[in-house]
């Protein structure tokens, strides 16, 4: 189990962690920012920039930034789990139930990844156990400190009881901006990025939740169909809505020339790496 990943349903529930009401700043900053404490989230993270995002929806329906918190650590390297034991943190879209919501962990609380999901499963991917965990200390996950897991979790609870029946966690290697997929363009997982991006494209131009389908061992983001998709089997016909694709297609068509002129001008590229290294957020660093 260790070896799989770095979190756990432990002993049974002592404590009330699971159960902490959100803090007076917190209500006061949600109240400011238009956000009903229920109303559904969103979360996103960074693992270059070692930031966890927690969106919520505002009173225009749209998901907004509410707060943003350092990644205490993370392991393995920017890229995508590929099998138990590799320590790697997983990138990739993941829907969060309240089945995922571990308030037995060992590390504090707990909100599992649901890894491995569809896109997982159907490209041989392998791992459990891969965790949102306080305790400060990572074997594939993204380890928060205890005070920051216990908002996040309380975050996602309120949401659950407002009748929000599951959240989506949007993993990405780091922003994906023009610069970035630049620096990275000599990595090995510049393809599975370019298909994750268009999940961060979508988000970044409706501040909506996007729908995500697999098929044929891909991602398919927004997509409308009458049929059913099959992670393995060959797509269904379907369709994006016009408006959202001409954004999307307009967006990544910037960025391509924007990359591309980066790369002419000589952004130096990332240095490729190899074995587990994880990272974690400055603010951790020992000055």
């Amino acid at each position: 189990m260790t070896l799989a990943g770095c979190g756990s349903a432990g002993r049974p529930i002592a404590n009330s962690r699971h159960m902490q009401p959100l803090s007076e700043n917190m209500l006061a900053e949600l109240n400011a920012k238009n956000m009903e404490r229920e109303s559904p989230i969103l979360v996103r993270i960074f693992k270059e920039e070692s930031e966890l995002e927690v969106w919520k929806q505002n009173e225009s329906g749209q998901f907004a930034l509410l707060r943003t918190y350092p990644i205490c650590r993370w392991s393995g390297e920017l890229g995508p789990k590929i099998k138990a034991g590799d320590r790697q943190a997983p990138e990739g879209f993941y829907t969060i139930t309240p089945g995922l919501m571990n308030p037995n962990s060992n590390h504090y609380l707990a909100i599992n990844t649901g890894f491995p999901n569809a896109y997982d499963t159907a490209n041989g991917r392998t791992g459990s156990f891969l965790m949102i965990h306080g305790g400060c200390s990572s074997a594939g996950c993204y380890a928060m400190t205890d005070e920051q897991i216990a908002e996040i979790y309380a975050l996602a609870r309120e949401a659950f009881l407002g009748g929000q029946k599951s959240f989506q966690l949007q993993a990405y290697p780091f922003r994906m901006t023009p610069l970035n997929m630049a620096r990275h363009r000599n990595s090995p997982h510049m393809a599975f990025w370019r298909m994750i991006k268009q999940g961060y494209d979508h988000f970044e131009l409706t501040h909506l939740e996007p729908k995500v389908d697999v098929c044929e061992k891909r991602y398919v983001i927004g997509a409308l169909s009458t049929y059913s998709f099959s992670p393995a089997d060959r797509c269904p016909a379907y369709e994006v809505p016009k408006h959202v694709a001409a954004a999307v297609r307009d967006k990544q068509r910037r960025d391509d020339i924007q990359t591309t002129e980066l790369i002419m001008r000589g952004t130096t590229g990332a240095p490729v790496t190899t074995g587990v290294y994880g990272g974690m957020n400055p603010t951790f660093l020992q000055p």
